[in-house]
């Protein structure tokens, strides 16, 4: 199939972006979820809004404590380099082992959060690192941002325009695996796991819906099984299982998190 009639606009200002998105234009960036959506016809807007020629969506920064990357920038930049990391490389060998790299080089960081794959690496990851969303009219930590199972909380004209990403201490060890049945494709099991001290923040993802994450639970697998358990009842029994092995191997390749 081919996509409905639409119109095309290139706004060059957040602030006209903004304006078109809020009269029912829909939002593109790398267009590696939209796309397909569109030819499929799942997707039938009147207008499509590009926005990843918007220079305030390609700027990045750092601080002593914070990375903050503009929501175009692509995987590929962050896996090569391109931008500041949090230190190991961590935001680099996330976004390498996103899909494949044509997708990577058109994809972008605030793109894969708005769309909000259950599945999707940089959903789970972040929500690991206490990643915060920048929109334009509001700063809200990531676990906010998602509301469902593709959905977050942006409301109508208001867009993604940066992550805030802290930077883990001297004392952190950070590590996530995802099983997929062949490389490139998203995840059927996901965990991500941010280790301070004694402390343990485990985000399980590709469940269906958002991230489940369980705070301060002990590395023990049944300490994770009891707060999976409770977190997420109606599990069935074969994905349970999935996620907890998911865990244990994230658990297996903690490293240290700092530079």
């Amino acid at each position: 199939m081919k996509a409905a009639a639409f119109t095309w606009e290139t706004p060059e200002s957040l602030q006209a972006a903004s304006r078109a998105a809020g009269q029912g234009g829909r939002l593109i960036a790398g267009g590696q979820s939209l796309g397909p959506m569109l030819n499929l016809r799942i997707a039938q807007p009147e207008s499509v809004v590009s926005i990843s020629q918007i220079t305030d969506l390609r700027a990045v920064s750092e601080t002593a404590s914070h990375v903050v990357l503009g929501a175009a920038i692509t995987h590929s930049q962050i896996e090569d380099g391109l931008v500041p990391d949090i230190g190991s490389r961590i935001l680099a060998r996330i976004a390498g082992n996103i899909a494949y790299r044509a997708v990577r080089n058109r994809g972008t960081i605030g793109g894969s959060l708005c769309h909000a794959d259950p599945a999707a690496d940089w959903v789970t990851t972040l929500l690991a690192l206490n990643a915060e969303a920048l929109t334009s009219s509001r700063a809200l930590a990531l676990q906010d941002f998602f509301t469902g199972a593709f959905r977050t909380c942006l409301a109508s004209g208001e867009i993604l325009t940066a992550v805030r990403i802290p930077k883990p201490g001297a004392e952190s060890k950070f590590s996530y695996y995802k099983a997929c049945r062949k490389p490139g494709e998203f995840a059927h099991a996901m965990a991500a796991i941010l280790q301070t001290g004694t402390k343990n923040r485990i985000v399980i993802g590709a469940m269906g819906g958002v991230p489940v994450v369980l705070e301060d639970i002990e590395a023990e697998p049944a300490a994770v099984a009891t707060a999976l358990a409770a977190r997420a009842p109606a599990l069935d029994e074969v994905t349970r299982q999935m996620q907890l092995i998911a865990v244990k191997r994230a658990f297996e390749s903690l490293t240290d998190a700092h530079r």
